[in-house]
């Protein structure tokens, strides 16, 4: 990153501060480096949200500009997905104009992000107009338009002019919503106009990391009533009925609020609204923001409530996010616009210990029961002692490149590849860590010192405040004394999984052959049999294979994903005929016979495995304190 960094500034150095686009030695204009100096004049923003049909935003711009080159962007590095995501595919319809009068543009040879402009003598600004052309089918993208749900996100819908840092971009936006349709955003509104809300004018990437969820049904309720600065769950739904909150409910939400205070002490925000959406049309989404964060979850998340557990983890996860990631982040992640590379490199900390108190939290508000949280852990830790061999040629630290690499897009052997393991993975290396302080200092440190300390200085204060990995094990030190640097590398660049942090907390991986309530509950949810910890794969309720554990039994008998079971044993294969056969296996000794399909092929697969189903569970060790337990106690 420093060569990035020391290029980005010869680049501006050559540029000069405020100066025009440079130009390379073919003519063709570069794209200016991001300065820290204030853009002359605001950015106004109008968006049109109401063509539900076609699925279409439409945008207009005014973005002031001094006669010469002028370098517009769409936005490419978008913080929280930590990767070149940016749907540029989506974008469609491009024309600028200046003084009424059509100006020609041209998109970069090297940077199809970069759209340069030659701006006519005596304007003072240009108005562009496009559209952006969202997703009709899952297989295109994310859907952010249906009948009753809009959502709207910044950097899909707009342009910024190059050679500034986003926070000295001013932009004053304005969305035209369906007729009806009521929202939720971090944004603040400054008037409304029939259909048409106007913002308050706030800098280009306050406004990025404000999204707004929008719908024809639509509750807004207070989760925070006597709060030093407000908090609001912002609720979308396909319909009125999935709005109806029981009182425990609300309360467990209310708890999640107070016990995120109690674990940080500050609040890094002037107010926070959460966006949830309860739909089964909008595309799924946990994305953090520093103001709010983007949710999404099943149509039952209210009105069954006992039996909508699964994943109820979300909010406290991307609620967490406002103190790490948002407010704290990795230096390399801490960039000045949104087209400059991010470095993904402290992840581990960013979304590992998120992952960690996201579980956690939400065992402390009542989100999650502690028997719940602990089937979730279970799971996660079986996958770092059984279900990640690529750990034999990868470590977690190479993971944080992942949503570059992978922007995740499907994998052939995803247990072999490793994919975003940084979540996961740094969970394991966190609950390691809390144990570990307790262990080095009876009990009376743990994780939630290192919390506040780290994450819960400067109440009030949202400005960015980048770290580095010797902040992390700086402050580690100032907790208890330890080489924290060295324990840290160990971990996240070895080569095993870590699961010292389940036995010095009190408890033990094991494995049998009943399901967990957890492991019920995805295989329901995903309409999918696991048998990764015995027979070594996945298969879909129709019979096609997911994943196949590299090197386990049905691998090295020839099973691979993309494969179709037709039968097992001779019988028409069925979820249940499979764990059948894998039953009757550990006992007559024969091998498991699956018919499958590949291509336009038909072959028997033998598997020789006789040690029946096996699902993970933690167990308790009795003589040793509990501190997992301890760990997800309401504070």
């Amino acid at each position: 990153m420093k060569s990035t960094l020391l290029a980005s500034a010869l680049l501006a150095a050559l540029a000069g501060v405020g100066a025009s686009a440079a130009v390379r030695a073919d003519d063709t204009p570069s794209v200016p480096a991001p300065q820290d100096v204030a853009y002359n004049g605001t950015l106004k923003i109008a968006v049109d949200a109401t063509d539900l049909d076609h699925r279409i935003f439409r945008v207009k711009e005014t973005i002031p500009a001094q006669p010469g080159p002028l370098t517009l962007l769409f936005p490419e590095w978008i913080p929280g997905h930590h990767s070149p995501s940016g749907p540029i595919d989506q974008f469609a319809g491009l024309v600028v104009k200046a003084g009424g009068q059509r100006v020609e543009w041209t998109r970069d040879e090297y940077n199809v992000y970069a759209f340069h402009v030659n701006v006519p003598a005596g304007a003072s600004s240009v108005d562009v107009e496009f559209q952006t052309l969202t997703p009709q089918d899952s297989r295109q993208g994310r859907i952010v338009m249906t009948p009753d749900i809009v959502n709207v996100q910044w950097n899909q819908v707009s342009l910024y002019p190059a050679g500034y840092r986003a926070d000295r971009i001013q932009v004053e936006a304005s969305v035209k919503l369906p007729t009806g349709f009521q929202f939720g955003t971090a944004l603040e509104q400054a008037g409304k106009d029939g259909d048409t809300v106007t913002f308050k004018a706030i800098d280009y990437n306050d406004l990025v990391d404000s999204p707004i969820f929008a719908g024809r049904y639509f509750k807004r309720v207070d989760l925070d009533p006597n709060g030093r600065s407000p908090v609001h769950l912002n609720i979308v739904a396909d319909n009125a009925k999935a709005l109806e909150i029981k009182p425990e409910a609300l309360d467990i939400h209310r708890k999640l609020v107070q016990q995120m205070d109690k674990l940080y002490g500050a609040r890094h925000y002037n107010h926070y609204d959460f966006l949830l959406a309860l739909t089964d049309k909008l595309g799924g989404i946990g994305l953090e923001h520093h103001r709010s964060s983007e949710n999404s979850a099943s149509p039952n998340y209210f009105t069954e409530w006992d039996k909508s557990w699964l994943g109820r983890d979300l909010l406290a996860h991307e609620y967490n996010h406002s103190w790490d990631g948002k407010y704290r982040r990795g230096a390399d992640l801490a960039t000045p616009n949104f087209n400059v590379p991010m470095g993904d490199s402290l992840l581990w900390v960013y979304e590992g210990q998120t992952q960690f108190w996201g579980n956690v939290v939400a065992a402390r508000a009542g989100l999650l029961s502690q028997d719940q949280a602990r089937d979730m852990l279970a799971l996660v830790a079986a996958t770092y002692d059984k279900g990640r061999p690529g750990l034999s040629w990868r470590n977690i630290q190479d993971t944080t490149n992942d949503p570059t690499i992978a922007q995740r897009r499907p994998l052939s052997y995803r247990n072999y590849q490793m994919s975003e393991d940084y979540y996961s993975g740094g969970q394991m290396i966190w609950l390691d860590v809390d144990t570990k302080l307790r262990e080095l200092t009876k009990n009376k440190r743990s994780l939630d010192d290192f919390a506040k300390a780290f994450f819960g200085m400067k109440d009030g204060d949202w400005k960015v405040n980048p770290y580095t990995f010797e902040d992390v094990a700086s402050t580690l030190n100032g907790i208890a004394p330890y080489d924290w640097a060295k324990y840290l590398r160990e971990r996240v660049d070895g080569h095993k999984g870590d699961l010292e942090g389940i036995e010095r907390g009190g408890w033990k991986l094991v494995y049998n052959d009943k399901p967990s309530d957890a492991v019920k509950g995805i295989e329901s949810r995903r309409h999918y049999t696991d048998l990764t910890y015995s027979a070594g794969f996945a298969v879909s309720s129709k019979g096609d294979i997911a994943d196949v554990r590299w090197d386990g039994p049905a691998f090295n008998a020839g099973l691979s994903p993309g494969m179709h079971i037709v039968a097992v044993n001779n019988k028409e294969f069925d979820g249940d005929a499979l764990k059948d056969a894998v039953t009757a296996a550990k006992t007559d000794k024969a091998p498991i016979e699956l018919l499958v399909k590949n291509f336009d092929q038909y072959k028997t697969i033998k598997i020789d495995y006789h040690e029946g189903l096996k699902y993970p569970h933690l167990e308790r060790v009795s003589g040793k304190p509990d501190w997992i337990g301890e760990l997800y106690k309401a504070k």
